[in-house]
């Protein structure tokens, strides 16, 4: 089993929009003990798709029976369910509603034997840090790859998806199935963070401040700083700030 104990939070900030679209949240499952999933997610105009994926994330991770030790493609097959689920029901409440409500998604699972498996779609991102250092930092590369292999897309066009509502990587993009990166990692240590967040957070740091100050700090801390400093950097222009912060640290006992 693992020799650290987690230190956790989420925090939010609407930065200067009308509302707030993102969500995020950090679950334990019905089923599943000693587990944590992340959740994040980024609205896009409007904050149904993003309700719609906590919702539905929720209920997959309540079902889900881990068993002895479940295997990395169990684990994504987790997030794989909680993704291809609710861009289902968005795309069918949108038949009814006649509203279009996408939404990003970054989702992350930390089980009690120091594994974790996390993916993405759309742009809100995931961040590994040990002692400060970035060692993994979730990005479109793997999304533009399937685009110029798959759909045939020029490499320039491909790089400048996000202009194109059909080429739009979303929840709820009803001209095409989401894409999902994965990623992995087993051995986790005290002195492993990770960081969920949305555009109106990333967007004005580099990985080595976030490093910085994730390491130096509380989740509740950072999280404060982070947003305030967000909010300076903005220049009275940035969206939606959202994260999520999961620390491994050690146990009391063995601070001595």
């Amino acid at each position: 089993m693992t020799s650290y104990k987690l230190e956790a939070g989420t925090a939010q900030h609407i930065g200067n929009r009308p509302q707030q679209n993102d969500r995020v949240a950090l679950m334990t499952g019905a089923r599943a003990p000693g587990y944590v999933l992340a959740v994040l997610s980024d609205g896009v105009a409007g904050a149904a798709g993003a309700d719609q994926v906590m919702h539905t994330a929720k209920q997959v991770f309540d079902e889900f029976k881990p068993g002895d030790r479940p295997t990395v493609e169990r684990l994504q097959q987790l997030l794989r369910d909680i993704v291809q689920e609710t861009h289902l029901v968005i795309n069918m409440n949108a038949v009814t509603t006649q509203v279009q409500a996408p939404a990003s998604f970054v989702g992350l699972v930390l089980t009690p034997h120091g594994d974790a498996v996390w993916t993405h779609v759309g742009d809100s991102r995931l961040y590994y840090f040990h002692e400060g250092k970035c060692l993994v930092r979730t990005n479109d590369a793997a999304y533009i790859e399937h685009l110029v292999s798959t759909d045939r897309v020029p490499p320039e066009a491909a790089k400048n998806h996000r202009k194109s509502k059909l080429l739009l990587n979303l929840l709820g993009n009803n001209r095409k199935e989401p894409f999902m990166a994965f990623g992995e990692r087993s051995g986790l240590a005290a002195g492993d963070t990770f960081l969920l967040c949305s555009d109106g957070l990333w967007h004005f740091f580099t990985d080595a401040e976030l490093g910085g100050a994730l390491a130096k700090a509380s989740p509740r801390q950072a999280s404060e700083m982070l947003i305030n400093k967000a909010g300076e950097r903005s220049h009275g222009k940035g969206g939606n700030c959202s994260m999520a912060i999961v620390k491994l640290v050690k146990p009391v006992l063995d601070r001595a």
